[in-house]
C-alpha cells in the first residue's frame, strides 16, 4: 500500500474525476475532501459511506482510504500538515485543542458536516478559495491563506460540537496528550494499560487515575472501554468485516473475548447488534 507525503504547509487542488486515480492508500498529513458535485462511495479503514454533493470528509494521518466514483465527481482537496497548523497564527493552547479535535475524528467514515449552519457556510468558502486561486488577483495568496484558516476552524468547530465532552477550553495539555496517545494506540491493548501510560507520561500509576479524572471528568478505564466500544459499533454498522476480523483489528485475544466485552457494555452480542441495524435500515 502506498503512502503519500506533503512537502509544503498546505496544498489545494480542484478536479473532476470519473474514476479514482489511486488505489487504497495512506497519508502522513491531513486532507479535507469536499464534494461539489457527483456521487459515489468513500472507503476508509475498511468502512464505507455513500457520498453526494456538499459532503465533506476529513482524512487524518495513517487513515487507509479510497473512493469508488459512481457518477463524475468534482472534488475540492485541501491537504495540510502539522507545520501549517503550528504556523497558522492560533495561540498555543488553542492549537493543542485544534490538533486534538482533528486527530479525534480518525477511524470513522462519513460527512463531518452534521451542523446545518456549518454546511451552509462551507460551500461559499470552498468556492471563494477556488475563485481566488483562479483569478490570481492582488493579495491573492494572503486571502487564500485566510480562507483556508477559516475553513479549518469551521470544520474543527463542527467536529467539536459532536465529540464527547471530555475536554474543555482549559483542559491541561498533558491530559490532551494522554487522550491522543490512547486514540493512537487503541489497537494495542498492551500500550494502553495504566502502568504503561504512566511510564510514557512520567506519572505514577497510583496518581494517573486521579489526574485523568480531574481533567476529563471520566475514569481512565471507562474512557478506554467506551472508545473501544464505539469503534466496534462503528465497524459493525459500516463494514462487512466478520466478528473475528473486528476482534483481531482491535487487539482482542479472540472472537469470544470481543463477544464478552460487547455484551457487557451493550447488553447484546455483536451479531445481534448488527442484525438489528440491518433490520432498521
Amino acid at each position: 500500500m502506498t503512502k503519500e507525503h506533503l512537502y509544503q504547509p498546505f496544498e489545494i487542488s480542484h478536479v473532476t474525476l470519473d474514476q479514482c486515480p489511486k488505489l487504497e492508500h495512506r497519508h502522513t498529513f491531513f486532507e479535507l475532501v469536499y464534494v461539489l458535485d457527483g456521487t459515489g462511495t468513500q472507503c476508509i479503514n475498511k468502512s464505507q459511506f455513500s457520498y453526494r454533493a456538499n459532503h465533506m470528509f476529513l482524512l487524518t494521518p495513517e487513515d487507509c482510504h479510497s473512493f469508488n466514483i459512481k457518477t463524475p465527481t468534482t472534488f475540492f482537496f485541501l491537504r495540510f500538515n502539522d507545520i501549517y497548523l503550528k504556523e497558522s497564527g492560533l495561540s498555543g493552547q488553542n492549537m493543542i485543542h485544534l490538533e486534538y479535535i482533528l486527530q479525534n475524528v480518525s477511524h470513522k467514515p462519513g460527512c463531518i458536516l452534521r451542523n446545518l449552519p456549518d454546511k451552509k457556510l462551507v460551500r461559499p468558502i470552498v468556492e471563494a478559495i477556488i475563485r481566488e486561486r483562479a483569478n490570481k488577483d492582488l493579495y491573492n495568496q494572503q486571502l487564500v491563506e485566510q480562507l483556508v484558516n477559516t475553513l479549518i476552524v469551521v470544520v474543527t468547530r463542527n467536529i467539536a460540537k459532536y465529540l464527547p465532552e471530555t475536554i474543555g477550553e482549559h483542559t491541561d495539555s498533558k491530559a490532551i496528550d494522554i487522550l491522543q496517545y490512547i486514540h493512537k494506540n487503541i489497537y494495542s491493548p498492551e500500550k494502553i494499560r495504566a502502568k504503561v501510560i504512566g511510564e510514557v507520561f512520567g506519572i505514577s500509576e497510583r496518581y494517573l487515575g486521579r489526574f485523568f479524572k480531574k481533567h476529563t471528568q471520566e475514569n481512565l478505564q471507562d474512557y478506554i472501554n467506551n472508545y473501544r466500544q464505539k469503534l466496534i459499533e462503528h465497524r459493525l454498522k459500516h463494514s462487512d468485516l466478520r466478528i473475528g476480523e473486528i476482534a483481531n483489528s482491535l487487539g482482542f485475544t479472540d472472537e469470544s473475548h470481543l463477544n464478552k466485552f460487547f455484551r457487557k457494555h451493550r447488553g447484546v452480542s455483536p451479531m445481534a447488534y448488527r442484525q438489528e441495524l440491518r433490520k432498521s435500515a
